[in-house]
């Protein structure tokens, strides 16, 4: 990927009350039209969870993050989504919605190395 791309991206987070509004950074979804790149990776960090809440159901959650990769990689068991064109998937997986995954709102940029900008604003944000 040569050249200068403008590229989105969105923090991943995880809400564990809905209710007290407070959630942890797990992962960053990135995309670029240009370049039709769209990447996602989250982490669990478990323990960091448990102070927020006892009652997560860390099994479900990893289920429901490991979605985005699926929609993301456009697999068949990403369902509908994942047939979309890459744009589409992005801004169905950023909307805005009331659940205990959530995303930031999409921040735009432009990067010479798509996969070098992701990896440092997955270091920045997340780890």
């Amino acid at each position: 990927m040569q050249g200068r791309h403008l590229y989105e991206y969105a923090v991943i987070r995880v809400v564990p009350r809905v209710e007290r509004e407070e959630f942890i950074n797990v992962g960053i979804i990135m995309f670029s039209k240009k370049a039709k790149y769209i990447k996602a990776r989250y982490v669990i960090d478990e323990k960091k969870l448990s102070c927020f809440s006892s009652e997560l159901d860390i099994d479900a959650l990893r289920e429901n993050l490991h979605s985005f990769d699926h929609i993301c990689r456009g697999n068949n068991t990403g369902g509908y989504i994942a047939s979309l064109e890459v744009p589409e998937r992005f801004r169905w997986l950023t909307a805005v919605r009331s659940s205990s995954i959530q995303t930031s709102r999409p921040h735009p940029g432009f990067s010479t190395d798509l996969d070098a900008t992701f990896e440092k604003l997955y270091n920045e944000l997340v780890l």
